[in-house]
C-alpha cells in the first residue's frame, strides 16, 4: 500500500495536464509500442516522423525511436528531470508540424481547404501544448531521485 501513497504524492508534483502527458507516455511506452513493434503485422505498420509516413519495415525501424522517446518521457515526467526542458516542448512542436504537414501532403486526394480545416486546429492544439511545456520550465528544475 506504500506504493499508492508514493504515486499519489508524485502526481501532486505537476498539473493535471502534465500528469495526462506522463500517463500517455507510459501507455505508449509500455502498451502500444511493444504491441506495435512485436505483434502488429509489417504490412499494417505505419509511423509518421516530421510529416512523412513510413510503412512496412521502415515503420518497424522508426517505431524504435518512438519507443525510446515515450520511455524517456515517462521517466522524465515521473522524476521531473531537467533535461525534459526544452526537449518535451520541441518534440510536441514537431508533432504539431507533422500533423499539419502529413495532412497537407498525404495521398488522400482531399481538397486543400478540407484538409486545412481539420489539420490546422489539431496542429494549433499541439502547438499550444508545446508552449505550455515551454512555459513549465521552472517545474523541471526539481530533480527527483
Amino acid at each position: 500500500m506504500q506504493w499508492f501513497f508514493t504515486v499519489r504524492e508524485n502526481f501532486k508534483l505537476r498539473p493535471i495536464w502534465m500528469n495526462g502527458l506522463m500517463l500517455f507516455c507510459a501507455f505508449m511506452a509500455f502498451i502500444y509500442l511493444p504491441w506495435d513493434i512485436f505483434l502488429k503485422s509489417v504490412a499494417e505498420d505505419q509511423e509518421v516522423w516530421f510529416g512523412y509516413m513510413f510503412t512496412g519495415w521502415a515503420a518497424k525501424l522508426t517505431a524504435i525511436p518512438h519507443w525510446l522517446v515515450y520511455a524517456a518521457g515517462t521517466v522524465g515526467f515521473w522524476k521531473m528531470k531537467r533535461w525534459m526542458f526544452p526537449w518535451a516542448s520541441l518534440y510536441v512542436a514537431q508533432i504539431a508540424f507533422a500533423m499539419v504537414a502529413w495532412s497537407l501532403f498525404n495521398e488522400r486526394g482531399e481538397p486543400a481547404i478540407e484538409v486545412a480545416m481539420t489539420a490546422l486546429p489539431v496542429g494549433i492544439a499541439f502547438l499550444l501544448l508545446a508552449v505550455a511545456l515551454w512555459r513549465a520550465k521552472p517545474r523541471f528544475k526539481r530533480m527527483l531521485i
